[in-house]
């Protein structure tokens, strides 16, 4: 039997009822040049994303489990994931052209780094709306914030601080960063775009408007835990993390 070589990346898409996006998706994936294991987990999703899924063949590693939210579905692909370096895509979006390349630089050039992050791009399709923001480049839609799909993570990262809550089916993104934060987890911003996060009709103003609610009580959480540890003060700013700091924010 011919063994299979060890992926380089593996890449973590969590799908519920998105199927209509998900080929794109892994295409953007597929084009970037590097040895991935593309890992699809379908959360109980009752549309056509099981048909889409089946579609992909052998493209990517499918995984079906009853409806748990993100949290457990991105935890299931974390446990099935063979390599090293994890990476995590909604079903809906979109990465870049060279977005692992330049990641798997940075991590080969400084090894203590444990997660590579980079800025975020927003994209409208039909039916989607620009939120209410603030955009470092107001033309390109740019904006440096808390997102699992613009980062690439050693896998030793998820062993310290732990996977993700599945308690949470809403801001387990910025709750598993939060934790890191609390750890003082090796993390950077690149200057350069590795997500484009797609705006369209199943994901505007209601699922913004309950993430928001939704990441108050994460942040007091991390206030509590800080507090029973007697930590006191602030976490570091997260512009520490960002490369442009470094050179005062020139692009």
């Amino acid at each position: 039997m011919t063994e299979v070589s060890t992926p380089a990346v593996s890449v973590i898409v969590p799908v519920f009822e998105m199927g209509r996006f998900l080929p794109d998706a892994v295409a953007s994936i597929e084009a970037q040049g590097v040895h991935v294991e593309i890992v699809v987990v379908d959360d109980g999703s009752s549309d056509e994303t099981p048909r889409v899924i089946a579609e992909l063949g052998d493209r990517v590693v499918a995984v079906r489990q009853p409806n748990r939210g993100p949290a457990a579905a991105r935890n299931r692909g974390i446990e099935v994931a063979r390599a090293e370096l994890i990476a995590f895509l909604d079903a809906d979006d979109l990465w870049p052209e060279g977005k692992l390349a330049l990641q798997l630089d940075r991590l080969a050039r400084e090894p203590e780094l444990d997660v590579v992050l980079g800025r975020i791009q927003y994209v409208v399709l039909d039916g989607g709306a620009i939120p209410d923001i603030r955009f470092e480049d107001a033309d390109a839609k740019t904006v440096s914030h808390v997102h699992l799909g613009s980062g690439l993570f050693r896998r030793r990262a998820f062993a310290r601080i732990g996977t993700f809550d599945e308690g949470l089916r809403i801001s387990e993104d910025v709750d598993w960063f939060m934790r890191a934060r609390e750890a003082q987890l090796r993390m950077v911003i690149l200057r350069d775009v590795t997500l484009v996060y797609r705006l369209h009709d199943a994901n505007t103003t209601r699922a913004l408007t309950a993430r928001s609610s939704r990441v108050a009580a994460v942040l007091k959480r991390s206030l509590d835990r800080r507090r029973a540890a007697g930590i006191t003060g602030e976490l570091p700013a997260w512009r520490a993390l960002d490369d442009r700091a470094v050179d005062g924010g020139a692009p």
